[in-house]
């Protein structure tokens, strides 16, 4: 079965696509998170978010306890369909991000459903640490 919601546009729908945001501030992507091949990690959104989505990769978001942390920000078109942005945190494995990378391409928030091992990782963020980043 595809990937895509039932209420999916094809990706590169609307005015604008989707951001996605790389927090690599005081924790994540540093060895204060073991395990996981930050770099590589990065690279791996790159290269498979290039054609969907606009990466930005920033310093701390201020969500250390979720680090790493991954803000999916729908596009003009997700937006309109009542898509709000969705914080991804303990972002430490490589499906994770092929999860993300697969969402995006479908639509991202507001035109496609995630796949349902990101609702693992999702978490709401203080109103303070929101405002800061989804302007």
């Amino acid at each position: 079965m595809s990937r895509r919601g039932r209420n999916a546009a094809p990706a590169g729908a609307g005015a604008a696509r989707c951001t996605v945001t790389v927090c690599r501030g005081c924790c994540c992507g540093t060895a204060k998170i073991p395990g996981p091949d930050h770099p590589a990690q990065l690279d791996q959104l790159r290269s498979s978010l290039a054609q969907t989505a606009q990466l930005h990769v920033t310093g701390c978001l201020d969500a250390c306890e979720h680090a790493n942390v991954i803000v999916i920000q729908p596009s003009a078109s997700g937006r309109a369909a009542g898509g709000r942005p969705v914080w991804l945190g303990l972002v430490n494995d490589r499906g994770a991000a092929d999860d993300i990378a697969a969402w995006v391409d479908a639509g991202g928030p507001g035109l496609a459903d995630p796949p349902g091992v990101l609702d693992l990782y999702a978490f709401t963020p203080s109103r303070r640490i929101r405002q800061a980043v989804e302007r």
